[in-house]
């Protein structure tokens, strides 16, 4: 007999592979694939897909951030597809309204920036496509015209998000009507002007009109020039090692230099050699996320507008000077080193591969629950409410400004042995996400978990999820032993006991790819609705 040691095998393929946190949308990707598709092909169709199925983590009104492999060079590319602000996005307009903050919810932050996801499905698909847009976009077209059953998890984040959907007419009549089946047709018909028509059908024409409309009858920022400037732009990910396997994650405005920043911490600490699901497993992993995330809330913002010192932070001789701070008997308090923002936040992650090795990992998220919980106009788009992390504070480095890219918590990864690709992983979990990329990194690399099981591994987040909530507190899954969570508390964590599972733990997904065979290794979240799907 087999020893089973998770929920559910690694889902194995010869060919391609996609994996996300809805199972049709990981079956749209696969699709695409076996039509002849390309692996963006794939991650755009699946994107496009959860962009229907899943309308309280992402959708067309969101940003999205890539990594590409591109076999053929063996190149690593970064997309940037974060939403700019507009041009009247400023302090004073803030100001003017009588607003210390960006609000969380409603117009205001669901008009600040502009939707970037749109912007790089056009940019991936122009320079790695294989098949037409129309074609990649089918299956979410077929979902929002013809309707999808309603899982029971989009159920119960629709009425947690019952009474501020109720404030969008258009939102009301798209969510909150009954039935088994949700549909959507406002949305397909979007999304055949991007078919049609790719980034102009989004940002120009029709679209764009119904968009700035009705921004305009409520009081929003959007202008048809705000819409026409949103560009997807490519550039250079962040690289580093953790014991000789090479990990790339996404640059600033994201948060991915703390996963590296986390890792260099870590490594001389010979975790391989800690017990697996110990204290001291959780004990220094949540000392190096104090560390990195101090750094981030320090540092992090759009490059573009503000120095962002990520050679530095990304050094092994950086990550040497900060090791002194952690202590391997007591929880360091959160008054020394300090760390801000909320755990909270929807997000989908995709991962994909081809037949020939071509890869995608690929994060698309509205941030909140169903994001700012507006709907714009006749569009079907639910509206993003990712500026709601600008600050208003003149002497901040993440400060609102008219272009700029607010700091942003979602990455993708990628990561190489012996110059091979070796996995494609990411999550969901806002502030949570660096930590769930370490410890699904520790669980492959240096406790030899194959994909599935790492991501069933017990999952603990350090922080808030709450205001008022204390920001040392430590929330951790209650299949960790028990013995390790009595030790914890002895060291002076704050331990918030979770259930067995809980889905606020993120949603994580991967891919790795076996170094000899070659064969596809595809792991999805059970905290999810997702699948590993291949051929």
């Amino acid at each position: 007999m087999t020893d089973i040691q998770t929920g559910r095998p690694a889902t194995l393929a010869p060919n391609g592979m996609v994996t996300s946190p809805h199972s049709l949308a990981s079956a749209a990707g696969v699709d695409v694939l076996r039509a002849g598709g390309s692996a963006v092909d794939a991650a755009v169709a699946t994107s496009a897909a959860l962009s229907v199925l899943y309308p309280h983590m992402t959708g067309v009104g969101g940003d999205a951030f890539w990594l590409v492999y591109d076999a053929a060079t063996r190149a690593v590319r970064y997309i940037d597809g974060g939403g700019r602000a507009t041009a009247g996005g400023t302090i004073e307009a803030f100001t003017r309204r009588g607003l210390a903050e960006v609000p969380y919810r409603g117009v205001l932050p669901g008009t600040l920036t502009v939707p970037g996801a749109v912007a790089s499905w056009a940019e991936a698909h122009a320079a790695h496509g294989r098949l037409p847009l129309a074609r990649c976009l089918e299956s979410a077209i077929g979902y929002a015209r013809h309707g999808f059953p309603v899982t029971a998890r989009l159920a119960y984040w629709r009425e947690l998000a019952r009474e501020e959907l109720a404030r969008s007419p258009e939102a009301a009549a798209i969510f909150l009507k009954d039935g088994a089946v949700l549909t959507n047709p406002d949305l397909a018909r979007t999304l055949e002007a991007i078919a049609g028509d790719g980034w102009y059908g989004f940002y120009e024409g029709d679209v764009a009109r119904e968009l700035v409309r009705w921004s305009a009858a409520n009081d929003g920022f959007f202008t048809p020039d705000d819409l026409r400037a949103q560009l997807a732009r490519w550039g250079e990910p962040l690289k580093g090692t953790y014991r000789g396997v090479a990990i790339y994650e996404t640059p600033a405005p994201t948060q991915g230099f703390a996963v590296l920043e986390m890792l260099n911490l870590l490594e001389p600490l010979e975790m391989h050699k800690k017990p697996f699901l110990g204290p001291d497993y959780v004990h220094f992993m949540v000392q190096a996320k104090q560390l990195a995330y101090h750094d981030r809330d320090r540092h992090l913002a759009d490059p573009r507008f503000a120095h962002v010192p990520m050679e530095r932070l990304i050094s092994k001789k950086y990550a040497d000077q900060r090791r002194a701070l952690m202590d391997p008997a007591r929880a360091v308090p959160w008054d020394r080193i300090p760390s801000y923002g909320s755990l909270a936040g929807d997000t989908v992650y995709i991962a994909s591969v081809d037949a020939q090795g071509n890869a995608v990992s690929l994060i698309h998220s509205l941030y909140g629950g169903f994001g700012a919980a507006v709907v714009a106009g006749r569009t079907g788009v639910v509206l993003q409410n990712r500026s709601a992390y600008f600050s208003l504070d003149p002497k901040s480095p993440n400060r609102v400004e008219p272009g700029k890219t607010p700091l942003h918590t979602l990455i993708a990864s990628m990561a190489f042995r012996d110059d091979k690709l070796w996995a494609v992983l990411g999550c969901m979990g806002a502030d949570g996400q660096p930590q769930i990329h370490l410890q699904t990194y520790l669980a492959l690399i240096d406790h030899g978990r194959d994909i599935q099981e790492a991501l069933e591994t017990p999952r603990f987040l350090s922080g808030r999820f709450a205001i008022g909530e204390p920001r040392d507190t430590l929330h951790i899954e209650g299949r960790f032993p028990s013995a390790t969570i009595a030790e914890l508390e002895r060291r002076g964590h704050l331990v918030n006991r979770w259930g067995d599972w809980n889905e606020l733990a993120g949603h994580a997904h991967g891919i790795t790819i076996d170094p000899k065979s070659g064969l596809r290794a595809g792991g999805s979240d059970p905290r999810s609705d997702g699948a590993a799907i291949g051929y």
